[in-house]
């Protein structure tokens, strides 16, 4: 049999990494800490008894899986929700949905919410009230730390398990089951492989079980194209690793390099290509504040002085992103792209600090000229402390011809 059509037989056309989600918590690889015989997470599940929990984890540790694990093991009604695309309006919806399964068919709710820390404040709180009537059970997913990015209501009727990136051993375990298992892997095609290819995919996956059994999943596909083939070898795991890359990876590369295509896009005028880059960073699920957070930067390192409203106009759609979240919260990074990219540029203030930065490392801590010290005691003013100060309000132009910089930088011009 060709190893493609092998893989067409498949009960399940699903990608792999969905196909070899585990279904009982015994298939759960990596987290004995909390879900091994006698933890507490375990013991809460089986003896259900679980209340809102939030899971703080890095990418593709079983955050997602181990809530529908739950839902499973306790029968309960299972919904998921990602907080990039989810707003108060759905939110009322889930909450009804929920009080009607537990009225009428007496069947509690589980709520997952990936990438809980997006939500904004107001969304949040739209969960509140079910929470803590126990309409549902939230389970929330995050990968930044909940003490800064979930409300304190919330946090505080929630549990916090942290979930460890997977080990290598975790993970070798995940592709020997991937590789053998006939019905939801690639026992099928009876592949075997190569200790070097099998360093390198486990390497490629840092810790993330889903870009893992992505891989692996390529790996097979090279596999195909080689006849009587049936070893992945180190060419075809390099091979795979090229082609299952995420062309944005927020910790990678091309994270920066479209950050980079953004800031010049508008340092160039150019709205459009502010525009697109901007869609590829929302459309890959970066963080909308990030954006929001460079967009500030920006208004006072490119644009400065040539228009002094492009800070107000940052910081105000900054504090509105916070507060409405995604998908909304495009629309006024939009206006505020836009607005930047326009904006007359005066640059500076920025050269400026800059450039006083370079002396304070070039000479160090130069002493404050004696007249522009503060003398609130006697000794000090024995000293001379203050002595020569002249009060800029008492001349005639609001201004004096005193010097107010160190001696050795007295005629330093850090301005235009």
């Amino acid at each position: 049999m060709d190893l493609f059509d092998a893989q067409i037989k498949n009960k399940s056309h699903a990608p792999l990494a969905d196909r070899m989600r585990p279904q009982t918590i015994d298939e759960i690889v990596g987290q004995d800490h909390i879900l091994g015989t006698g933890k507490v997470l375990r013991t809460l599940i089986e003896k259900d008894q679980l209340r809102s929990i939030i899971f703080w984890g890095p990418p593709g540790v079983g955050k997602t899986t181990i809530a529908s694990v739950i839902a499973k093991t306790t029968g309960a009604q299972f919904i998921a929700i990602s907080a990039v695309n989810t707003g108060v309006k759905e939110a009322r919806v889930i909450i009804e949905k929920a009080r009607d399964n537990l009225k009428f068919q007496h069947k509690r709710t589980i709520l997952f919410i990936d990438e809980i820390h997006r939500f904004s404040k107001s969304q949040q709180d739209a969960f509140l009230p079910a929470v803590e009537d126990g309409t549902i059970i939230l389970i929330g997913a995050t990968t930044e730390n909940p003490s800064f990015e979930v409300n304190s209501a919330l946090l505080s009727r929630s549990r916090v398990f942290v979930l460890n990136a997977l080990t290598a051993d975790a993970l070798s375990t995940i592709l020997d089951h991937a590789l053998a298992n006939k019905e939801r892997g690639l026992g099928a095609l009876h592949l075997t492989i190569e200790p070097d290819a099998r360093v390198a995919l486990m390497e490629s996956a840092n810790g993330d079980a889903r870009t893992l059994l992505n891989i692996l999943e390529y790996s097979a596909l090279f596999v195909n194209t080689k006849k009587d083939n049936t070893i992945i070898d180190l060419a075809a795991a390099q091979e795979a690793v090229q082609q299952s890359m995420l062309r944005y990876d927020k910790g990678g590369e091309e994270h920066y390099n479209i950050i980079s295509a953004f800031i010049k896009s508008m340092r160039n005028s150019d709205a459009n290509a502010a525009l697109y880059w901007m869609a590829r960073m929302l459309g890959a699920g970066e963080d909308p504040l990030f954006i929001a957070r460079r967009m500030v930067v920006f208004a006072s390192e490119d644009i400065g002085l040539g228009d002094p409203k492009a800070i107000l106009v940052a910081t105000s759609v900054f504090q509105a992103v916070h507060a409405i979240g995604m998908p909304e919260a495009r629309i006024p990074l939009a206006h505020c792209a836009v607005y930047l990219s326009k904006a007359p540029r005066n640059n500076s203030a920025y050269r400026g600090i800059e450039a006083a930065f370079a002396d304070v490392e070039r000479y160090g801590n130069l002493p404050v000229p004696l007249h522009l010290r503060n003398a609130p005691t006697k000794l000090m003013k024995n000293l001379n402390y203050g002595k020569g100060y002249k009060y800029a309000h008492d001349f005639e132009e609001k201004k004096t011809d005193m010097q107010c910089l160190p001696d050795e930088l007295k005629d330093r011009q850090y301005l235009d």
